[in-house]
């Protein structure tokens, strides 16, 4: 996707977020993050959009620590999110094609990474949002489905930090069915390592495949989704070695 696309993306992301919030309500459960109500979320989120268009407004060229989660609950704490969101959108969208500042994953440019990441976080964390409704999620197209598992599995995943790690060397396969997208990620005592290939590329023998729409596998991998969303095939152990440990953490 282009940068504009990304951020013409997030914006309207923001904008369900902060509307399923809203008819939900601040003491809301969020079932997709247990323990958590909508004002946790509200306030997470918020937290996150400042957080990230310091570094587009400001250009930090190290790390800079987010300026914390505010106490702040009902209208005032929706507002404050709609007014955080908004000021990422804009921050992106006037930000210089040349701009320099901290990133933390690999990208073409500093705007096309912030663009990506803050789309597929807010993208999330609308679906925690809209969960608390108990109804229909509003889609994600293929495409962005697609950028969401490429940024999982080859970007966090592939950092010393993830904990998808096993003594027994495992593969897991991930199809999705309604793109020519597939991914094959080996899990040993290191951080995972994925390769993703088009079509039935992805042949070989593996201990586990998950196969469904790119929609449904994304948010099964995000965790947002249980193992039953999608197919599984093989040694579930394997699956299971992925959802209960494959929290992003810092």
């Amino acid at each position: 996707m282009q940068i504009t696309e990304h951020i013409a993306s997030l914006s309207e992301e923001g904008r369900l977020l902060a509307a399923a919030a809203e008819q939900a309500g601040p003491g809301a459960s969020v079932p997709t993050c247990p323990g958590w109500q909508i004002r946790h979320l509200l306030r997470h989120t918020g937290m996150v959009h400042r957080w990230a268009a310091a570094f587009v407004t400001e250009g930090h060229t190290a790390y800079h620590p987010d300026g914390g989660e505010p106490d702040l609950d009902g209208a005032e704490l929706l507002a404050w999110f709609r007014e955080g969101h908004g000021h990422l959108v804009r921050s992106l969208e006037e930000a210089p094609a040349d701009l320099e500042c901290w990133t933390f994953l690999p990208a073409p440019s500093p705007v096309a990474f912030w663009s990506r990441r803050q789309l597929n976080e807010t993208t999330v964390h609308r679906v925690d949002a809209e969960s608390a409704l108990g109804g229909p999620l509003t889609p994600v197209s293929a495409d962005r489905a697609v950028d969401g598992i490429d940024e999982l599995l080859t970007g966090f995943h592939a950092r010393p930090k993830s904990r998808v790690r096993s003594d027994k060397p495992r593969t897991l396969r991930v199809r999705a069915v309604d793109t020519a997208a597939t991914w094959t990620v080996r899990i040993s005592e290191d951080p995972p390592q994925t390769v993703r290939t088009a079509g039935d590329d992805g042949t070989e023998d593996v201990d586990c495949e998950l196969s469904g729409t790119a929609e449904g596998l994304c948010l099964t991998l995000w965790n947002r989704l249980p193992l039953t969303a999608v197919t599984l095939r093989g040694d579930r152990a394997v699956a299971r070695l992925w959802t209960d440990n494959s929290a992003v953490t810092w």
